[in-house]
């Protein structure tokens, strides 16, 4: 299930891509799949072990190119183990909410990137996320370890981008059938797992993302630019610019 919409990326064959806060790899193995060389970063140990297992089974698999670059390594967004202008682009979906110092990895996305390389940075949305906080302690910091820290409105995202040196582009929200679990899940207690209702729910979105039928995209289509469950904005560092001789 991706967030980003690959296509307003500009991502091409042999491109460097970073998947900054990949979680378990989704938006990491899209670009692999479309013969980028991928670097998906984590803070989290388990999702940088299962990201690398996974990418190994879909070379063994012949999936992916054998003679394409990817790796899966553990580090800070705030302090990226990489040079400068190293990405020709990079993605950071459903991380920032979690980082207390957000400018400072929104800089670090910014310094690692080429000049004319794509930023896609995806935020759960407000009025959402603004249920969920109000539903449930348990689903925010500091009441959960690593939950996250921040609403964001659309203008503060679209205003950090920017202050970091990115000229912000479009934007849409996505997953509007999601914020319902959500809701559901807060309502009951986000750690719940015993719930029938909730698990019910589970197994449809499950459903649906492997089968996708055209009666449930339509829906999704209609219900997420009013309850999508995460913001997705597009920006792109500026080219350098010669001085005149």
């Amino acid at each position: 299930m991706l967030t980003i919409k690959f296509d307003r990326l500009n991502l091409k064959p042999g491109d460097t891509f970073l998947d900054a806060g990949t979680g378990f790899g989704r938006h990491a193995f899209e670009a692999a799949r479309r013969g980028a060389r991928v670097v998906a970063l984590d803070y989290a140990e388990q999702e940088v072990t299962t990201t690398r297992a996974t990418f190994a089974a879909m070379y063994e698999a012949g999936e992916l190119d054998p003679t394409s670059f990817t790796g899966v390594v553990r580090g800070d967004a705030t302090c990226l183990p990489f040079d400068d202008a190293m990405f020709d682009c990079i993605v950071t979906s459903e991380v920032l909410e979690h980082i207390d110092d957000d400018t400072s990895a929104l800089r670090e996305f910014v310094r690692v990137l080429r000049p004319g390389g794509v930023l896609a940075a995806t935020v759960p949305s407000w009025f959402p996320e603004k249920i969920n906080w109000a539903l449930s302690d348990e689903y925010h910091a500091p009441f959960v370890k690593g939950g996250h820290v921040r609403i964001y409105r659309s203008s503060e995202l679209r205003s950090k981008i920017s202050q970091a040196g990115l000229i912000v582009g479009g934007s849409h929200k996505a997953h509007g059938l999601h914020s319902p679990y959500w809701w559901l899940k807060c309502a009951v207690g986000p750690q719940r797992e015993d719930n029938k209702a909730v698990a019910m729910y589970k197994k449809f979105l499950e459903w649906d993302i492997i089968s996708a039928p055209p009666i449930t995209r339509v829906l999704d289509r209609a219900l997420s630019p009013v309850i999508g469950k995460s913001y997705v904005v597009y920006a792109k560092k500026p080219k350098l610019v010669s001085a005149p001789l």
